[in-house]
């Protein structure tokens, strides 16, 4: 099992609105894609996600895997807690209490 970086970052924060003027207006990101639950910007070397949420949270690295069955498995058995399960990605909080991204390729 192998769990590769896949250049998406992701934000939770309450705000989609207050969000988009300042990573579009400020930080000048190109917006690809928006919904309302989140909005998708190009930064140049990674995609910013900006989820909705009804807290903020710290940036959530995200991983791609050949078999999203095989790493739940293998994570579950690392103690590691999982957070959000959409069956093809989750989301998880390692040991250390760091959270991640993971989805299938």
């Amino acid at each position: 099992m192998r769990f590769k970086s896949n250049a998406c970052v992701a934000v939770h924060l309450r705000s989609l609105a207050k969000a988009e003027r300042f990573y579009s207006d400020i930080m000048g990101f190109r917006l690809r894609k928006k919904t309302r639950s989140f909005l998708e910007y190009d930064t140049g070397h990674f995609r910013l996600y900006v989820n909705r949420s009804s807290k903020a949270q710290p940036p959530t690295p995200s991983f791609t895997v050949k078999s999203i069955v095989r790493a739940r498995k293998l994570l579950k058995g690392a103690r590691c807690e999982i957070l959000v399960d959409r069956g093809q990605s989750l989301y998880f909080r390692d040991p250390f209490g760091n959270i991640f991204d993971v989805v299938e390729q």
